[in-house]
């Protein structure tokens, strides 16, 4: 399927040119392992108080998307898009805070806003939300990072400000550690990520 086929690519590339040498785990699930409920991050909750339309106390039925050519297609460029127009600004010079979540202000942001606006657009273009599921890791630097989760039939894919391709969750060099639920907005689910990747150590 040409489809898969260019998901394994992408991943095969990505895996080859940047993390060799620090392969995840043989056979590691299309899906992320989710385990019990977490605090949300105080950064979410702050931006639920300051937009409580986008955090409706509600629950839905969990959603994996039907991956086809017209979806991946549209999918790669919304990610393309927001990483294009929202240019990198730490919280600290934007808002002159450490932490704050936001939709990103004229045009700048750190990773959040990235995430926060790839997720409102894709709401826009269609998809559900319980597909669209901001996320939690550490980076290479063992640092706080947020990316954006698609479930998929395909597999949990990420899209991210930091990595161009839209890839499968196994093929990021991340450690990923908590995300939205799948049928809550306000709640959020701890994650089970015990692949071998370039974070040698992640405080939780």
């Amino acid at each position: 399927m040409k489809l898969l086929g260019n998901i394994l690519a992408a991943a095969t590339v990505f895996i080859t040119g940047t993390i060799a040498g620090n392969a995840a785990n043989a056979d590691p699930g299309r899906f992320m392992d989710m385990n019990a409920p977490v605090k949300a991050p105080i950064g979410h909750k702050q931006f639920c108080r300051d937009n409580g339309w986008a955090c409706p106390n509600e629950s839905y039925k969990a959603v994996v998307v039907k991956l086809d050519e017209a979806r991946w297609n549209q999918l790669i460029a919304i990610n393309a898009d927001v990483n294009r127009r929202v240019r990198p600004m730490t919280d600290d010079d934007l808002f002159g805070k450490v932490e704050h979540w936001s939709y990103p202000v004229n045009g700048y942001g750190d990773c959040e806003e990235y995430v926060l606006e790839k997720q409102r657009v894709l709401i826009e273009a269609g998809w559900p939300k319980s597909a669209l599921l901001i996320t939690v890791a550490k980076d290479m630097d063992n640092a706080g990072h947020a990316v954006l989760t698609v479930r998929t039939d395909h597999g949990d894919m990420i899209l991210d400000n930091q990595i161009e391709a839209v890839l499968p969750w196994y093929s990021t060099p991340y450690r990923y550690i908590k995300r939205q639920s799948a049928r809550s907005p306000v709640q959020w689910t701890g994650i089970s990520d015990t692949r071998v990747t370039t974070v040698s150590s992640v405080s939780r």
